[in-house]
């Protein structure tokens, strides 16, 4: 990867991070992830309108657009519900490392992409380092009984995310090659705006709605303003990169989440954790390396 592409995912990294630390705080996590896209869309509308009328997208542009749409409505809500249920220093790694262990196998098998052995050992390092992260202390138990894990709704859901995650990124790398990437990004959020509303109004009055604006609308637009950041810059970057370089190098971002979990929500970290952020980092400095 060039200079130019690291420091755009490093960026990006950091953005993602933030917006999901915000999320956590908020007293109603799938509220405050609608709010944020509402902000993004509303926000942004006269820049969308403007790439709109300046390079419309193609067919084809639209098909993927679709697809993506889909894939985000169903990361938008499984999203939130791990935050709901579960920390952000554990339902952080657990759901952008289930994403990167998959993203280069389709990288490879769909898109016919290429990796450098380098790359590939940059992979593993991280892939070893999130299992780390999020599974020190628990060896045991899983071995014990496997399906331990599977009992905590948190940890179900970050799966679930993950498994999007390589879904949307095999389809957005594809897809920016017909739409222009903010644009694509700015159509793409309306998926939480318009589809995510119907299942989070069940049960709640339109005073929570309201309360959490309120109480966190600063936090909200900031968020909406830092997603929309981070998965732009990726776009972006994936126009000319790899999605098997660009997908795991983007886990950076996973020791930003993870310290922003134990420094500021003062959330448990067991000293081994160390070693498997110290992989991450390894991991990703070698990704940027590779060929």
């Amino acid at each position: 990867m060039t200079g130019a592409i690291i420091a755009l995912v490093i960026l990006s990294a950091f953005a993602h991070a933030s917006w999901n630390f915000l999320i956590k705080r908020a007293d109603d996590a799938e509220v405050f992830t609608w709010w944020m896209a509402v902000s993004i869309n509303v926000t942004l509308l006269p820049l969308a309108v403007v790439l709109y009328w300046l390079n419309p997208p193609d067919s084809e542009g639209w098909i993927f657009l679709a697809a993506t749409w889909i894939l985000h409505l169903g990361y938008f809500f499984t999203l939130s519900r791990a935050y709901r249920d579960g920390d952000l220093s554990l339902v952080y790694p657990v759901a952008r490392g289930t994403g990167l262990m998959l993203i280069p196998v389709s990288g490879v098998l769909l898109l016919n992409e290429s990796m450098s052995v380098l790359a590939v050992i940059g992979v593993a390092g991280v892939a070893i380092g999130i299992f780390t992260l999020s599974w020190w202390g628990r060896v045991r138990s899983m071995l014990s009984d496997p399906l331990s894990v599977l009992r905590s709704p948190g940890i179900v859901y970050a799966l679930l995310t993950g498994l999007i995650i390589a879904g949307y990124s095999t389809v957005d790398k594809q897809g920016v090659q017909h739409v222009t990437p903010l644009l694509y990004m700015y159509l793409m959020t309306t998926s939480a705006t318009f589809g995510l509303l119907p299942f989070i109004m069940r049960g709640r009055t339109r005073a929570v709605f309201a309360n959490e604006w309120h109480r966190h609308a600063k936090a909200i637009v900031a968020g909406g303003m830092f997603q929309f950041a981070a998965y732009g810059m990726i776009l972006t970057a994936l126009t000319v990169s790899r999605v098997s370089y660009v997908g795991p190098f983007r886990e950076i971002g996973l020791l930003v989440g993870v310290g922003l979990g134990v420094f500021v929500l003062k959330e448990p970290f067991p000293g081994g954790r160390i070693f498997g952020a110290a992989l991450v980092a390894a991991g990703a400095i070698t990704i940027a390396i590779a060929p």
